[in-house]
């Protein structure tokens, strides 16, 4: 299909202005220039995998907030049983780096529903939402704020324990205890679960809320036989019991050999999180055992993607575990050179294994004053512009045939090149230039006439300072070049606008840190051009 048909001539409007016959399907941004209205399933998605901490340059955390909530309500309010699916699906499928907002959104389709039906089927949904202990008393906690404990919502939450066999029921008791101010006591005085067919979950249930009956057998078991024992004894009851840390006592956590214990069948989530932990008893080091081990399972694709770790969790390893410091607190260590490029690898292999399409594509990173504010996907230190610089080397490591370019109202040359990790890549991002003119990379591309197939544009969507909007822009460079280029938008901060055009059928938006990104770009460049980014989103 070629879009040199499809779209008229292109021509020039400010970005502080509608592009003119558009006005309708356009509205001013945050920073003040218009772009296309982003429609409230898409802003739905963004805010499930981005969240809304750390607001933006252009509006403070609250206020974005309110904005995304505001819209859920809407999306609920428009089709509700929509609504749950994509909740439901983009929770379950690991697409988020925080489950925070899914269960927020669950907790208001569970309340506000617009009839029976979107209701019950958000409470059947919560076994996959909230699929630990911790989910369970965050969606408790968010209930509390908007509804009562009606029949329903006691028998929901009164099945999230009854449906998990007996083992896995212990694991969670155990393992997740608390998260503000909610216990499984609560939870189950609450619900009120019927274990009258279940011996082994009422004896649990005992143990949880009256804390009485410890079972002569399994982690609980083992748990308990651990409080005050020495460090030798707490690391055999580790290797016999299957003990995770939150059920080691705290005054042997300092340990070596507990520690050494406890890597040996930890989950890989949890020690991407402990690696500084375990640097700083001294169990990482060089030529370690355990070094040796924690590189081999960072480099296992396929225990990434079964362990369902995501991209951020390792962004944030990174940011951490390179430093030789917590970003709070006194703990220090000294980083293995070895772990640190695992952690540079993992973070690769995290997202969607694809096939490089052999196109030619055009990676602008925005890298102008609001990409410098805000943190991206929750995570605390990683701005809108290191979480583009980022997103950026993963393309590079998918499709060989690219040029890497920064752009604020001009371009920038980041010297970002292939060999660089991703440390290096993020710290040459985070600088400021300035105001933002998203069409920048494709006008770029033109005065050098650079043959490009695909233009990648990361940015927080925040532009102003151009004399053309972006679609005007991939109009003409398509109609001087003669190449159906493709355009496609990663948005990095929740908010409301959209520079795709939805009428577009070569444009796409997706979401920056959605896991299946590089899926998605793969498909819609290599593919015959028929997806829009109405129908991806």
């Amino acid at each position: 299909m070629s879009y040199l048909l499809e779209q008229p001539t292109a021509k020039k409007t400010k970005q502080s202005q509608p592009i003119p016959g558009r006005e309708k399907e356009m509205t001013r941004n945050n920073a003040g220039g218009f772009a296309f209205k982003a429609d409230s399933f898409t802003r739905l998605e963004r805010f499930l995998i981005l969240g809304s901490e750390g607001g933006t340059y252009y509006v403070g955390e609250s206020d974005l907030t309110k904005q995304n909530l505001e819209n859920v309500r809407a999306c609920i309010a428009q089709d509700g049983l929509r609504a749950v699916q994509v909740i439901e699906g983009i929770s379950e499928a690991g697409r988020a780096p925080k489950n925070d907002p899914a269960l927020y959104a669950l907790a208001l389709a569970a309340s506000y529903g617009s009839d029976e039906k979107v209701r019950a089927a958000a409470l059947a949904a919560l076994p996959r939402v909230a699929r630990i202990g911790t989910h369970l008393f965050q969606f408790c906690v968010f209930i509390d704020t908007m509804r009562g404990w009606g029949p329903a919502l006691r028998r929901a939450v009164a099945q999230w324990y009854l449906e998990k066999p007996a083992d896995k029921l212990a694991y969670q008791l155990a393992k997740y205890q608390n998260r503000n101010g909610w216990t499984h006591r609560d939870a189950l005085r609450l619900a009120h679960p019927n274990a009258n067919l279940k011996t082994e979950h009422a004896a649990l249930f005992r143990w949880a809320v009256k804390g009485e009956g410890v079972p002569e057998s399994g982690i609980i078991r083992g748990m308990e036989l651990a409080k005050g024992k020495a460090e030798a004894e707490v690391a055999g009851l580790i290797r016999e019991y299957g003990l995770t840390r939150e059920m080691v006592p705290t005054e042997v956590q300092k340990s070596t050999a507990v520690w050494e214990a406890l890597l040996e069948k930890m989950p890989l989530g949890a020690m991407i999180r402990t690696l500084g932990r375990m640097g700083s008893v001294g169990l990482l080091a060089p030529f370690s055992n355990a070094s040796k081990t924690v590189v081999e399972r960072l480099s296992d694709r396929e225990y990434l993607r079964k362990s369902r770790v995501h991209p951020i969790q390792v962004l944030a390893a990174i940011l951490t575990y390179a430093q030789g410091k917590g970003q709070k607190g006194s703990l220090t260590w000294t980083p293995v050179p070895q772990v640190v490029d695992a952690l540079n690898e993992a973070f690769y292999l995290a997202f969607d294994n694809v096939e490089p399409t052999g196109k030619r594509f055009y990676l602008g990173i925005d890298v102008s004053g609001s990409m410098t504010y805000g943190q991206v996907g929750g995570l605390a230190g990683l701005t809108p512009n290191m979480g583009a610089a980022a997103m950026a080397m993963l393309i590079t490591r998918t499709e060989p045939n690219h040029f890497i370019g920064g752009f604020a109202t001009s371009f920038v040359d980041l010297g970002i090149s292939k060999s660089d990790r991703l440390d290096s890549a993020m710290q040459k991002c985070q600088r400021s230039f300035g105001g933002t003119d998203c069409a920048t990379a494709i006008n770029h591309a033109l005065a050098k006439k650079y043959p490009v197939d695909a233009f990648v544009v990361i940015t927080d969507g925040e532009t102003w300072a151009g004399n053309q909007h972006n679609a005007q822009a991939i109009q003409q460079y398509r109609q001087k070049t003669g190449i159906d280029a493709k355009m496609i938008v990663i948005n990095m901060v929740a908010n409301r606008t959209s520079l795709s055009d939805p009428s577009d059928a070569g444009s796409l938006d997706v979401v920056g840190f959605d896991a299946s990104v590089p899926t998605l770009i793969s498909g819609f460049v290599g593919g015959n051009g028929s997806t829009s980014s109405e129908d991806t989103e």
